[in-house]
Protein backbone atom coordinates (compact mmCIF):
# COMPACT_ATOMS: atom_id res chain seq x y z
CA UNK A 1 0.00 0.00 0.00
CA UNK A 2 1.74 3.28 -1.22
CA UNK A 3 0.83 6.31 1.20
CA UNK A 4 1.17 9.83 -1.04
CA UNK A 5 1.13 12.52 1.33
CA UNK A 6 0.31 16.49 0.33
CA UNK A 7 0.60 19.53 2.40
CA UNK A 8 -0.44 22.98 1.44
CA UNK A 9 1.92 26.17 2.30
CA UNK A 10 0.44 26.93 5.20
CA UNK A 11 1.20 23.74 6.71
CA UNK A 12 4.32 23.03 8.78
CA UNK A 13 6.65 20.73 10.02
CA UNK A 14 5.96 19.04 6.60
CA UNK A 15 8.83 15.52 7.43
CA UNK A 16 7.26 15.58 10.91
CA UNK A 17 3.68 15.79 10.25
CA UNK A 18 4.59 13.03 7.04
CA UNK A 19 5.63 10.22 9.61
CA UNK A 20 2.75 10.52 11.65
CA UNK A 21 0.23 10.18 9.05
CA UNK A 22 2.11 7.29 7.70
CA UNK A 23 2.18 5.71 11.05
CA UNK A 24 -1.95 6.50 11.89
CA UNK A 25 -2.70 5.51 7.91
CA UNK A 26 -0.98 2.06 8.59
CA UNK A 27 -2.78 1.67 11.74
CA UNK A 28 -6.13 2.29 10.36
CA UNK A 29 -6.06 0.84 7.85
CA UNK A 30 -3.07 -1.42 7.38
CA UNK A 31 -5.02 -4.25 7.53
CA UNK A 32 -6.91 -4.15 4.06
CA UNK A 33 -3.31 -3.21 2.37
CA UNK A 34 -4.56 -6.43 0.52
CA UNK A 35 -7.25 -5.11 -1.31
CA UNK A 36 -6.23 -0.60 -0.75
CA UNK A 37 -3.84 0.48 -3.40
CA UNK A 38 -2.85 3.56 -2.21
CA UNK A 39 -3.95 5.87 0.03
CA UNK A 40 -3.88 9.82 -0.59
CA UNK A 41 -3.37 11.84 1.93
CA UNK A 42 -4.11 16.00 1.56
CA UNK A 43 -3.72 18.84 4.63
CA UNK A 44 -4.32 22.03 4.94
CA UNK A 45 -4.78 25.06 6.91
CA UNK A 46 -7.73 27.00 5.74
CA UNK A 47 -7.21 30.12 7.32
CA UNK A 48 -3.54 30.58 6.99
CA UNK A 49 -1.83 31.98 9.86
CA UNK A 50 -5.34 33.48 10.97
CA UNK A 51 -6.46 31.66 14.16
CA UNK A 52 -10.15 29.28 13.77
CA UNK A 53 -12.15 27.34 15.30
CA UNK A 54 -11.49 23.64 13.64
CA UNK A 55 -9.46 25.01 10.42
CA UNK A 56 -7.24 22.11 10.06
CA UNK A 57 -8.65 19.61 6.82
CA UNK A 58 -7.80 16.47 6.15
CA UNK A 59 -8.89 14.69 3.45
CA UNK A 60 -8.10 10.94 2.85
CA UNK A 61 -8.91 9.63 -0.41
CA UNK A 62 -8.06 5.40 -0.60
CA UNK A 63 -7.60 3.57 -3.96
CA UNK A 64 -9.26 -0.39 -3.70
CA UNK A 65 -8.36 -2.63 -6.30
CA UNK A 66 -11.47 -2.67 -9.11
CA UNK A 67 -13.84 -0.73 -6.71
CA UNK A 68 -14.37 3.01 -6.91
CA UNK A 69 -12.29 5.30 -4.03
CA UNK A 70 -13.32 5.79 -0.92
CA UNK A 71 -12.79 9.78 0.34
CA UNK A 72 -13.39 10.75 4.03
CA UNK A 73 -12.24 14.86 5.42
CA UNK A 74 -12.20 16.14 8.48
CA UNK A 75 -12.10 19.25 9.99
CA UNK A 76 -10.00 19.79 13.58
CA UNK A 77 -8.63 22.81 15.74
CA UNK A 78 -5.31 20.62 15.44
CA UNK A 79 -3.22 18.93 12.79
CA UNK A 80 -3.20 16.01 14.47
CA UNK A 81 -6.83 15.99 15.44
CA UNK A 82 -7.75 16.40 11.80
CA UNK A 83 -5.51 13.53 10.35
CA UNK A 84 -6.82 11.00 13.12
CA UNK A 85 -10.68 12.02 13.07
CA UNK A 86 -10.15 11.31 8.95
CA UNK A 87 -8.57 8.06 9.78
CA UNK A 88 -11.08 6.47 11.85
CA UNK A 89 -13.63 7.79 9.33
CA UNK A 90 -11.45 5.90 6.11
CA UNK A 91 -11.27 2.73 8.24
CA UNK A 92 -15.18 2.63 9.19
CA UNK A 93 -15.84 3.70 5.45
CA UNK A 94 -13.56 1.13 4.48
CA UNK A 95 -14.94 -1.86 6.49
CA UNK A 96 -18.18 -0.90 5.32
CA UNK A 97 -17.44 -1.01 1.20
CA UNK A 98 -15.28 -4.29 2.05
CA UNK A 99 -18.31 -5.36 4.07
CA UNK A 100 -20.76 -5.49 1.53
CA UNK A 101 -18.20 -6.49 -0.89
CA UNK A 102 -17.35 -9.64 0.91
CA UNK A 103 -21.24 -9.99 1.42
CA UNK A 104 -21.90 -10.18 -2.54
CA UNK A 105 -19.53 -12.31 -3.31
CA UNK A 106 -20.90 -15.87 -4.93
Amino acid sequence: MDIQINTDRNTDGRERVAEYVRGIVEEAVGHFSNEVTRVEVHLGDENGARPGPDDKRCMMEARIAKRQPVAVTHHGASMNEAIDGAAGKLKRSLEHQLYKRREHRP
